[in-house]
């Protein structure tokens, strides 16, 4: 589909494992959930066994999609059609946290530009800034020109142009820009990437990873709340209730805020996929997204004074789970299943074969036996530790590694 192509190869993305880590998962519905930095829930001892059904396929029934921490975002929608304001419903799922207020800007890493070069199209007002110098230099407009970047050469920034072959330009007569670069135009930018195209607010700029680094990653330097324009209806349908919406702006807004404030200094301080949350630039912008973003404009939660870690999924099946903070409480949630959801309950099979084939040290599979839950609903929770028994020997797993070896919606299940 996309005929423009990058001249640097591929390479990989920066690991993003640092101190908010978690499991990405992709939710139903459009919804995008947000699995950082889970603490286990308190463990109550049981004894489950499942044998080895005669057919050798397990039925799985489940609750929920993701980790349940803080919002449930089926909940958000179920609790607005009762009649709950988006204040309520951030007061039911963050019990304990106050209302604040942030501003300022946000740098965001890019992660499908798997290159090292920032490409975009012409743009009025098109310009580059050196970051180094703190000086920034129009690009004019040149006959044929259809793009520009920003490379590296050695470990120095260069500025250039596409008119069917790369040329170098040189702002002012420099070969090298003093340090880092970023594009900024009078209107929103075209990034050009290995996978097309998508369109930035803000600036766009190709930062080192590291001092002296012959590497770049692209970094959206953005405001907070055209970031959220770019993250709300990209982890929830911008058709649903406005105060679900409204409360979906609130929770990606204090979370955006939270990770700056956890880094302040590196080079980017979130991510745009679900290892944070999803941000699509204004290719996801919604005008209905975007009046549930002026609704509750810079408005965050706040917990003594900083930005709540403000943790949502899509569904939690009907019980939040305790999480990391105070405010993270595993409570029974009456809002999540109001609302018709594929999620809140749900059916899949898993067969013995295929726990083997992961398992192959187990031999085969006699019976799969729950050891722990977190007490909280049906079957007596999430599972907590669940064993594999097997011929030759054990395996021990935690639920949530259960679930994400074999691709289970929750870890709320039971055979």
């Amino acid at each position: 589909m996309w005929s423009h192509r990058r001249s640097v190869p591929r390479r990989r993305r920066p690991s993003l494992k640092r101190t908010v880590t978690g499991l990405a998962a992709v939710l139903a519905a459009g919804l995008v959930a947000v699995p950082l930095w889970s603490a286990p829930a308190p463990a109550v001892t049981t004894d489950q066994p499942y044998p080895v059904p005669a057919n050798g396929v397990y039925t799985v029934h489940g609750h929920g999609f993701g980790h349940g921490h803080g919002m449930s975002q089926y909940g958000a929608y179920g609790a607005a059609v009762a009649g709950l304001d988006y204040g309520q419903i951030m007061d039911f799922y963050y019990p304990g946290t106050s209302w604040g207020t942030a501003r300022g800007r946000l740098r965001v890493l890019v992660s499908s530009d798997t290159t090292r070069d920032v490409v975009v199209s012409p743009a009025a007002g098109l310009a580059v800034r050196d970051l180094g110098s703190g000086t920034t230099y129009p690009l004019p407009p040149i006959p044929g020109a259809t793009r520009w970047r920003l490379n590296v050469s050695g470990t120095r920034a260069v500025v250039g142009y596409f008119t069917g072959a790369w040329h170098r330009y040189r702002p002012d007569g420099l070969s090298t820009l003093a340090g880092d670069g970023q594009l900024q135009a009078d209107v929103p930018l075209t990034l050009w990437t290995p996978s097309g195209s998508r369109v930035y607010r803000g600036s766009l700029r190709a930062a080192s990873p590291s001092a002296g680094s012959t590497d770049r990653d692209t970094v959206n330097v953005v405001s907070v709340e055209d970031y959220v324009r770019g993250v709300v209806p990209a982890e929830m349908p911008a058709s649903w209730s406005a105060e679900a919406v409204r409360a979906q702006a609130v929770a990606a807004r204090t979370y955006a805020v939270w990770s700056r404030d956890l880094n302040p200094s590196r080079y980017y301080q979130i991510c745009d996929t679900s290892a944070c949350q999803v941000y699509r630039g204004t290719t996801a912008e919604d005008p209905r997204g975007d009046a549930a973003v002026a609704a509750t404009a810079h408005r965050i939660l706040t917990y003594q004074g900083a930005p709540a870690f403000t943790q949502f999924s899509s569904s939690n099946g009907g019980w939040s789970t305790a999480g990391s903070r105070p405010y993270l409480v595993a409570q029974a949630d009456p809002y999540d299943g109001r609302t018709r959801s594929s999620v809140h309950s749900w059916t899949t099979t898993l067969s013995a074969a295929r726990i083997e084939a992961a398992y192959p040290g187990i031999g085969a599979l006699q019976q799969l036996r729950v050891t722990q839950r977190d007490g909280n609903g049906q079957w007596g929770g999430r599972v907590a530790t669940i064993v594999l028994d097997g011929r030759r020997k054990d395996v021990t797993l935690s639920g949530d590694g259960f679930r994400s070896v074999f691709g289970l919606r929750s870890s709320w299940f039971a055979f």
